[in-house]
Order: structure tokens, then sequence, then C-alpha cells
């Protein structure tokens, strides 16, 4: 499921992220990547390791936690430590899948759902597209600052080269309860179902029916 985000980041977040991130240091982003997607990959990312990176965390992770949305759908069980990445002019990252074990000593997590928040307005940048490939051909991503997008972690994708200007973007992995992204697809949209029959329909046996088989399925396919 490719499902977009709006407004993960309120104007208020995403000025002070920004105005952090135009002090901060950046470094090679070849440093953190796998040995295949090291040829692919050229951007700049900002140090891990800094008291500047781990507020930008708390904003980032805190913001996607208080999202029903992001909850809802992507089930998530361990959510990565983002990334603070920035393509320049001429900067790309070329076809690639996202590594299916991530992090290190303990904190190793399997990456399921994959979600890209954006930080530039796309008036900011020519080119920098997110392009995934579905089973509905690829698809290009281009969202507004403060919007996100997650899709599941096995898509083939890429970033465009970017042709002007400077794209920024927070990127981060989720290990889901629910490891198959067909299974996620399905709770998503009967959970929507329940939500809305809930609200409408409280009292309604049939509400009561999808409530309990939501529930037993979730129980059912978690890995928990």
């Amino acid at each position: 499921m490719l499902l977009t985000i709006a407004d993960i980041l309120d104007e208020k977040k995403l000025a002070n992220i920004r105005k952090i991130l135009e002090s901060a240091k950046f470094v090679d982003g070849k440093l953190s990547a796998g040995s295949f997607a090291r040829r692919l990959k050229n951007n700049q990312e900002m140090e891990q390791q800094s008291q500047q990176a781990q507020y930008l965390d708390q904003l980032v992770v805190g913001s996607l936690a208080e999202n029903a949305i992001f909850r809802n759908a992507a089930l998530p069980l361990k959510v990565s430590q983002p990334f603070f990445a920035r393509y320049n002019d001429g900067m790309s990252y070329g076809d690639h899948i996202d590594d299916p074990i991530m992090g290190t000593g303990g904190e190793r997590y399997r990456t399921d759902v994959s979600v890209t928040v954006f930080l530039s307005e796309p008036s900011e940048y020519d080119g920098g597209e997110l392009v995934i490939n579905t089973t509905f051909g690829q698809q290009q991503i281009k969202l507004p600052a403060g919007h996100a997008v997650m899709y599941p972690s096995s898509s083939l994708h890429h970033v465009a080269k970017v042709t002007r200007g400077n794209r920024l973007v927070s990127v981060l992995w989720i290990q889901s309860m629910v490891r198959e992204p067909a299974k996620r697809e399905i709770l998503f949209e009967l959970n929507q179902a329940r939500e809305s029959l809930m609200k409408r329909h409280p009292d309604n046996p049939e509400t009561a029916q999808v409530d309990h088989t939501y529930v037993n399925l979730v129980r059912l396919w978690s890995e928990v």
C-alpha cells in the first residue's frame, strides 16, 4: 500500500526543523549505505550522533506517533531513528530496495514500511521526485513540506536527479506488527469502515461485528 499523509508536521515544527538543518553538519550519504546501494546513492545526510539529530528525531517520530492514519496503516512495532537527507543540484539515488534488516547491536529491526517526510516545498527544487514501482506502474511522489508518504520497504524505488535547488527529506523505517503488506492494507481499509460505523451507528449489531472482526484479525496476523 502506497499512502500519502498530509500535515504530519505543522508549520511551527517544520520551520524549527529547517532552521536547525541550515546549520547542521551534513556528511556523504554513502557512509550509511550498503555495498550495493553505495554505487547508486548520491546525497548528503545529517550526522546521526549529534544533539541536534536527537532533538529532530523526537519531533518527527513524535509527530508520526500522534497521527492516527499513520498508526492505523503502519501498525508500528519498532520505529527507526530518522535520517535527514539533502539532495543538492545534480544529486540522485538510483533504483534500490531498502535493506531488510537495519540497526546495530541489540537495536536491530526488520524494515516493513518505509516513510519519507518532505521538508522542502515542491517549488524550491526541480526534479527530485520519489519514484516507486507499484503493481499499477511507477508512481512519482513530490509532496508539500510537512506531508509524508509511506510504502512497503520491499518496493523498488529511486530519487530522480535534482536539477535545481535543494531537496530536504526525513526518511525512516518501521517494523510493523503485521509483516505482510497485503494484510496491512486489508486491516487499514477494514479499520476505516469500523471507525466510520462507530461514529454513525455505534449501537448497531453490524458495527460490533465489524469491530470484533478487525480486532481478531489483528490478533491473528500480528507477530507481537
